[in-house]
């Protein structure tokens, strides 16, 4: 009995952080113009991944008069996407949707992605705690592996913006040459 006196001590002093998955495209990827948003622990827990790229083809295009970067969600349309997954806990989750915009701007929906780099690839250190699906768990996925993460796509968007071009990787300073508008150098709307 006095074993799980204590266990029941270290579980509530040590609560299980539930981590959600989350695929990144756009300006919260590293280097990028809003990633420090992401790593800033007053906004919750992240935690890099991997690498990875969409499954299926999306558009990525670069819309608005701050020039932001958009995935549509439309299936079997455009590139496959490549940007970065991360584990994410409940109060990063909200700050990402608020950020986002979700679910007026941004719907946050279930996606699938190949893994393009595991433990050691790339220039990160991944941590324990994914899974293949889009909760944590115990070990990171390996290079060439399927996994489900949420993204943050729309389906509210002006109907030329199927017009534009698509890429498979958005950089800020990329040869787009669309210079990004952070949010507070924008004009109030």
């Amino acid at each position: 009995m006095k074993g799980l006196g204590l266990l029941s001590v270290i579980v509530s002093v040590f609560p299980a952080v539930h981590m959600t998955k989350i695929f990144v495209y756009g300006t919260l990827k590293k280097g990028q113009p809003n990633h420090s948003r992401m790593m800033d622990h007053a906004n919750g827990q992240t935690e890099f991944v991997a690498h990875a790229r969409t499954v299926d083809r999306y558009p990525l295009v670069i819309a608005t008069k701050y020039n932001v970067p958009y995935l549509l969600n439309v299936p079997g349309t455009g590139q496959h996407v490549t940007g970065e997954i991360y584990s994410v806990d409940q109060q990063m989750l909200d700050y990402l949707d608020w950020f986002e915009n979700c679910p007026q701007k941004y719907q946050r929906s279930l996606i699938r992605l190949e893994v393009q780099d595991g433990p050691g690839g790339g220039e990160h250190t991944p941590k324990t705690g994914s899974t293949d699906g889009p909760g944590g768990g115990e070990h990171t996925p390996k290079a060439g592996s399927s996994v489900e993460a949420f993204v943050y796509s729309t389906k509210t968007y002006e109907p030329e913006w199927l017009q534009k071009p698509t890429y498979e990787s958005y950089d800020t300073n990329g040869d787009h040459g669309l210079r990004y508008v952070r949010r507070e150098d924008r004009s109030p709307e």
